[in-house]
């Protein structure tokens, strides 16, 4: 049952697929399904804070079935994109449904493709972490694979990092500020780590051109309008990672200690939703706080915690909050612990 379950992850992509193969309104099926339907159903749900036992955790961290699960994404999504380029060549859309498509498209790309590489990026095999590149090019996000791993979880819930939003940040100038920062501390940790800017080893060089390689072979086969569609589902489905990652830390620091040094990452400093089919449908990334302590753990074994802060909706539903900053700063800032203060912006 435990397994079946994460089978619910793929009514995103199934979404997609209704919102490019049917027209009018069908082509939001996405839009609706993860900003309506999940929120709605997660209004009335308390979530389910249960941990596995040792002797379960043990044994679902061993079953390959869950890593076949998130493989299957990989080409879910390129067939998406595949798609969503062959339709808008043989039919005419209007900007109504070109508008769906786009953004439907784009939730799949922060969902299963972003949010699939985030988990395949974190485990310790060098083929997992190739998948995780590849499925970061729709995004335009393979810097993520660099900065989130060596940036972010070195410098969560301090000033340091640019995917920590601070108290009174509004979601739109943090989408600019976490986006650009963070594709400027990727550079950063490669020119610092591997030799300099134009050294062979600097990852961020070869994850240039496979950004640019994609682009162009979208451009060889459907030109030039095609191609900047494409880009603009990836943009939207990097800033639905963007939009996580603000609800993930809003307002949450953690204390410098008088060496000048931060303390250690503890599971207070991240947001958790225990809402399960927003859990589902994410890989279970609303368990942020046991990511963040241990992130090599496997999705399906991520534990709650009662220290962390708990938001009180699922992630969704607090995305769609966020985009109304008086109404997330009325709801949110109470809840923020006091001592977090200092990043009053």
């Amino acid at each position: 049952m435990r397994k079946i379950k994460y089978l619910a992850a793929y009514l995103i992509p199934f979404s997609t697929l209704l919102a490019l193969i049917l027209p009018g309104l069908w082509t939001y099926s996405t839009v609706f399904f993860a900003f309506g339907i999940i929120p709605g159903i997660e209004l009335f749900s308390k979530g389910n804070n249960r941990n596995l036992s040792e002797v379960e955790e043990s044994k679902e961290s061993a079953n390959k079935l869950y890593d076949i699960l998130l493989y299957l994404n990989i080409p879910i999504q390129f067939a998406l994109v595949l798609l969503f380029c062959l339709q808008l060549e043989g039919f005419q859309y209007n900007s109504f449904e070109l508008v769906g498509m786009v953004l439907s498209l784009g939730i799949s790309i922060g969902s299963i493709g972003i949010n699939v590489a985030h988990e395949l990026g974190h485990r310790p095999e060098k083929y997992h972490h190739i998948l995780a590149i590849i499925q970061l090019v729709p995004g335009h996000y393979t810097h993520f694979f660099i900065e989130h791993n060596k940036g972010h979880h070195k410098h969560v819930a301090t000033p340091e990092d640019p995917a920590t939003a601070r108290l009174g940040e509004n979601i739109y100038a943090f989408w600019l500020r976490s986006s650009i920062g963070s594709y400027l501390n990727a550079w950063k940790i490669e020119i610092r780590s591997n030799g300099g800017l134009l050294s062979p080893k600097n990852k961020m060089i070869w994850l240039s051109l496979l950004q640019l390689t994609y682009l162009l072979t979208v451009f060889a086969f459907f030109g030039a309008w095609i191609t900047a569609m494409v880009i603009i589902t990836g943009i939207v489905g990097f800033l639905l990672l963007e939009s996580v990652n603000y609800i993930e830390h809003y307002g949450l620091v953690r204390a410098q200690l008088p060496n000048g040094r931060y303390e250690t990452v503890k599971v207070k400093h991240s947001w958790n939703s225990n809402h399960s089919l927003g859990r589902i449908v994410l890989y279970e990334l609303t368990r942020h706080s046991a990511h963040h302590y241990r992130s090599t753990i496997k999705y399906q074994v991520l534990k709650h915690y009662d220290e962390s802060p708990q938001l009180p909706y699922g992630y969704p539903g607090s995305i769609l909050l966020a985009l109304v900053p008086p109404l997330w700063f009325y709801l949110i800032n109470p809840k923020v612990p006091k001592e977090n203060n200092l990043l009053i912006s």
